[in-house]
């Protein structure tokens, strides 16, 4: 998984003002340091206008994977203020469509067991039944997968198992270096355990 972008190509333009060196490193710093892992950026596109000589607007666009396109802009009287404030914009938005695609990976409420028909069974049914089973069912196998055991952090483990329908991710602890599991617990949270 990644964690961040690997060098996005950057374009910083000034409108009605000359452009300082540490505006540039400054604007350029900010987009990479945006660290979160989905939508991966391909390029960004930052424009910042200087509009009645008060007005300090910072529009950035974000080219990322998969057709996305993130824009924000925001306008105040600093325009290291308006780059910070568009910055914000922008996380908030790339949350959301990291959001939208985890909710599409989730079961939804008539899927789930809980709303199955209730049925009852007849009193002489349950009547007609053997009293003792004569054999022991063989166990079988119903589904033999076999996967590489990758080294994960606890977060990215979850984030996977979010990403997938398995019930679980087994996975090799980069901070501790041992085998663990990571599952969903029925009330919504995580467990996790260690293998020796």
């Amino acid at each position: 998984m990644q964690t961040r972008n690997a060098n996005p190509q950057i374009v910083v333009t000034v409108r009605h003002e000359e452009i300082t060196e540490s505006l540039r490193e400054y604007a350029e710093k900010k987009v990479q340091g945006i660290n979160l892992d989905y939508p991966r950026i391909i390029e960004a596109k930052v424009i910042l206008d200087v509009e009645g000589g008060l007005r300090h607007k910072a529009e950035i666009v974000l080219f990322c994977a998969n057709h996305i396109v993130i824009d924000a802009s925001s306008t105040t009287e600093d325009m290291y203020k308006s780059i910070d404030f568009t910055i914000d914009k922008i996380c908030r938005r790339m949350r959301k469509h990291k959001t939208r695609l985890l909710k599409r990976h989730r079961p939804k409420p008539e899927d789930t067991i809980k709303h199955l028909d209730e049925s009852s069974y007849r009193a002489d049914f349950l009547d007609n039944l053997p009293e003792e089973v004569t054999e022991d069912a063989e166990p079988f196998f119903v589904h033999k997968e076999a996967f590489r055991l990758r080294r994960l952090f606890k977060e990215e483990a979850i984030t996977d198992l979010d990403l997938t329908e398995r019930p679980f991710v087994v996975f090799q602890n980069a901070r501790r270096n041992v085998v663990s599991i990571v599952w969903r617990k029925p009330d919504g949270e995580y467990g996790m355990v260690d293998v020796d």
